[in-house]
C-alpha cells in the first residue's frame, strides 16, 4: 500500500483579502465616527496594505475594522503583519503586509515537532515553502494535523493535498 500524505502550507487567498479590504473601505467611508478623519485603506503593491488617517487613534480603529473583516472571511490574523502607526506630516500611516510561505527556520521547527511528539513512522520533508508529511497510516496523519493545530508557530498553517 502506498504512503498517505498531506502538505503543510501557509498561503492566503488574495481574493478574500481583497474583499475584506473593500468591505473595510466601504465601512470607513460610511461610519459616523470616521467622518472627516480622512481614514482610508488601500493596496500598496502586491502584498502590502496601507491605512491612513488624520489621528493616531482613528488609524488604529481603521486597523481594527480591517482585522474584523479578515476574521469574518476566515483569514487568520497571523497572515497579516501590521506595523506601528507612523506620522508623516498631518497624517498617520500603518503599513501591513501579508505573510505567506513557511520559512526554512519555521519548517525545521515544525518537522522537529513532528519527529519529537508525533506518531512513529511519520516522515516530514521540507519542499521549498511547504512541508510534506507522509505515513503509512492515515490515522497517524490525522494525529499530526491535530498536533500542529494545537501548537503556535507564529504563522497561519493550512493542510492541503490530503491523500
Amino acid at each position: 500500500m502506498a504512503d498517505s500524505s498531506f502538505d503543510v502550507v501557509s498561503k492566503v487567498d488574495r481574493q478574500e483579502v481583497d474583499n475584506a479590504l473593500h468591505q473595510a473601505s466601504k465601512e470607513l467611508s460610511t461610519r459616523y465616527d470616521f467622518r472627516g478623519t480622512g481614514a482610508t485603506i488601500e493596496w500598496s503593491g502586491e502584498e502590502a496594505i496601507v491605512l491612513t488617517a488624520e489621528a493616531e487613534e482613528r488609524v488604529k480603529a481603521a486597523l481594527d475594522v480591517f482585522k474584523e473583516k479578515l476574521i469574518r472571511r476566515d483569514i487568520s490574523l497571523k497572515a497579516f503583519d501590521a506595523g506601528e502607526p507612523q506620522q508623516s506630516g498631518k497624517i498617520y500611516k500603518i503599513t501591513g503586509s501579508l505573510v505567506q510561505g513557511i520559512t526554512t527556520e519555521n519548517a525545521k521547527k515544525i518537522s522537529k515537532k513532528i519527529r519529537d511528539e508525533g506518531p512513529k513512522g511519520v516522515k516530514a520533508q521540507i519542499q521549498g515553502e511547504e512541508l510534506r508529511v507522509s505515513s503509512k497510516k492515515r490515522d497517524d496523519l490525522q494525529a499530526v494535523i491535530s498536533l500542529l493545530k494545537g501548537e503556535d508557530f507564529g504563522i497561519a498553517l493550512q493542510f492541503v493535498n490530503y491523500r
